[in-house]
């Protein structure tokens, strides 16, 4: 902003998203305040496009940027807006959704991060409070050459993006974590079944040693008929689970009970 004196004043908004600068124009259009938009490519990093929005010392500019709390009575430049831009729930999420237009972001779902940058620790400090009343805590952190204030969480997040009218955005964003979160939950449960299995497969094996060991050595014609039974079994469905293995018992036994008479035979072939 530039202050040219006798209450004339210039405002020069840089911006690096062609929608957010549409945005603008529309708004100072709303207003009646006729604004010069330029483009330029930035020379460092990425070589971006970037717009820039001119406000010349139009009265009708000077009436705008103070009823947005910009100025103040005497044209001179606010540090915080006054208290009624900011005094109703439509008027934060208002704010609220500017200050994430001009100089926010988010990213997740996984490690869910959103922020609005500010350019110092007092801005950030500010913006926190004005979301507080809407029940959304924000974090406020400070940078090298700037600060900002941060939400994390995917339901936190969807929930503001939702607040500050980006209900689309919210949507996306919800469906993106449950989807990241079910396909997490997946893989878990795949995990899981593939290490049961290795145990199952791994367990199996020892038994059908074991019973090899009591037949080779003709021990297995001295045990009782139950673990005889279960060793016949084993021996003639080497992959069949517990569970399946004891509902072949005359009588069905219990997966406890198979378990049990597996584990008795195996310590009787213990040298």
């Amino acid at each position: 902003m530039h202050l040219r004196g006798r209450g004339r004043i210039a405002l020069h908004l840089e911006l690096g998203s062609a929608g957010v600068a549409r945005r603008a124009v529309a708004l100072l259009h709303g207003y009646g305040v006729a604004c010069e938009i330029r483009t330029f490519r930035r020379r460092a990093f990425d070589r971006a496009t970037r717009f820039e929005l001119y406000l010349a010392d139009d009265p009708r500019a000077v009436e705008a940027l103070t009823a947005a709390g910009i100025l103040g009575r005497g044209h001179g430049p606010l540090a915080r807006p006054p208290a009624r831009v900011t005094g109703r729930p439509c008027c934060r999420a208002a704010y609220l959704r500017g200050a994430f237009l001009a100089a926010g972001s988010v990213s997740g779902p996984r490690s869910a991060h959103l922020e609005l940058r500010t350019a110092d620790v007092g801005g950030a400090r500010h913006l926190a409070r004005v979301a507080a009343p809407e029940g959304f805590e924000l974090g406020v952190a400070e940078r090298r050459g700037h600060a900002l204030a941060y939400a994390k969480g995917s339901e936190t997040i969807a929930d503001l993006l939702a607040f500050l009218g980006a209900s689309d955005a919210a949507l996306a964003f919800g469906e993106q974590a449950v989807v990241a979160a079910t396909r997490a939950h997946a893989n878990r449960l795949a995990n899981a079944d593939h290490a049961n299995i290795r145990r199952a497969s791994r367990a199996a094996e020892a038994q059908v040693r074991a019973i090899e060991r009591l037949r080779h050595e003709g021990r297995l014609d001295h045990v009782g008929p139950e673990l005889r039974e279960i060793a016949e079994l084993r021996l003639r469905h080497p992959t069949l689970p517990l569970r399946e293995l004891a509902a072949r018992c005359r009588p069905p036994a219990t997966k406890a009970a198979a378990h049990r008479r597996l584990g008795k035979l195996q310590r009787l072939a213990e040298p």
